[in-house]
């Protein structure tokens, strides 16, 4: 990704619950995307599941499929990228998705950031008949594989490849994407053994969670992995994601704090939000900023998205 100059920004969407129904949510994406790209945010991303998942909503509730909503906010923005975060690998098969891949970037004139994780919800996969590898070892075993196939398919006229979970045989990926040599590739997670050893062997971006403290000791252990598989560490692109929830008024955002995170330790919620006045919250980003990442993504409130999009827009991120 070459040298990397001041923080950038993106937005997560997780959730499409609260956009209401059918036309109703494509004409919320469409407000939040056209607000994102105008304010400076660098990209927009959406989750790659076919249900909610804990966490953020539950099963019954409404979730649009990632690489589809992709497709349509091509067509509502111009210069923002766009991405899932990450997308699952079981969930298709490599050479597929590199045809996907390629046909976004070219159809968003050059706009993917491809995120792509091992795959981690066994529920979700059994909903869908989707085959789930129970040992994890063997999921980023087959990680390993399709990134390597993705970025073959991007790069060369035709790909073979004969691995021990995937067999692909002279496979075209034409055309190929717009962007040379290939669209970036994130790949998403903060394990310490698996994961960032793979970032560090073939990917052009990290994603992490965590408080500064855990990103400082993350960006760490990648550096290291770096070294050993002789990788230029600043060559790959930093990012993080989480939560912000924000306000300027200290008593409402302590309500919606004790709300929202009744059962969570003062300790536990800085390791995946950042909250506090417009303010406050500058500051913790430069505190990221200060470990060494480049890229901060953030979701926010589902009942203030726009209003925040706007608001971090103009009062954190101007001010960085």
């Amino acid at each position: 990704m070459g040298e990397h100059v001041g923080m950038k920004f993106g937005i997560q969407h997780p959730n499409f619950t609260y956009d209401g129904k059918g036309a109703e949510i494509s004409e919320s994406l469409r407000k939040v995307t056209s607000a994102a790209e105008r304010l400076g945010y660098d990209s927009f991303w959406v989750m790659d599941h076919f249900h909610q998942i804990g966490m953020v909503g539950d099963p019954s509730e409404p979730m649009f499929e990632g690489w589809t909503t992709l497709g349509v906010l091509a067509g509502f923005t111009s210069k923002i990228k766009l991405g899932t975060l990450v997308t699952g690998n079981i969930y298709r098969y490599p050479s597929i998705l590199a045809k996907i891949g390629a046909t976004l970037d070219i159809l968003s004139k050059g706009r993917l950031f491809m995120g792509i994780g091992a795959g981690w919800n066994e529920e979700e996969s059994k909903a869908y008949g989707v085959p789930f590898p129970p040992p994890t070892k063997e999921r980023f075993r087959r990680l390993e594989e399709a990134v390597q196939i993705i970025r073959s398919m991007w790069t060369e006229e035709r790909t073979t490849f004969n691995g021990q979970f995937y067999k692909i045989q002279g496979a075209y990926c034409n055309p190929k994407p717009i962007q040379k040599p290939h669209p970036p590739i994130m790949i998403g997670g903060s394990g310490e053994r698996e994961t960032l050893k793979l970032v560090a062997k073939y990917a052009d971006a990290c994603n992490l969670f965590g408080s500064p403290a855990t990103i400082k000791r993350k960006l760490d252990v990648l550096r290291e992995h770096c070294k050993t598989v002789g990788r230029d560490y600043n060559s790959i692109l930093k990012t993080k994601l989480g939560v912000v929830i924000m306000d300027n008024d200290k008593a409402s955002l302590n309500k919606r704090l004790e709300q929202r995170y009744k059962n969570v330790s003062p300790a536990m919620l800085t390791e995946f939000a950042t909250s506090g006045t417009p303010e406050e919250v500058r500051r913790q980003v430069e505190s990221f900023r200060e470990t060494g990442l480049e890229y901060f993504i953030t979701s926010f409130e589902w009942n203030r998205e726009l209003q925040s999009v706007e608001q971090f827009a103009n009062e954190v991120m101007k001010n960085m």
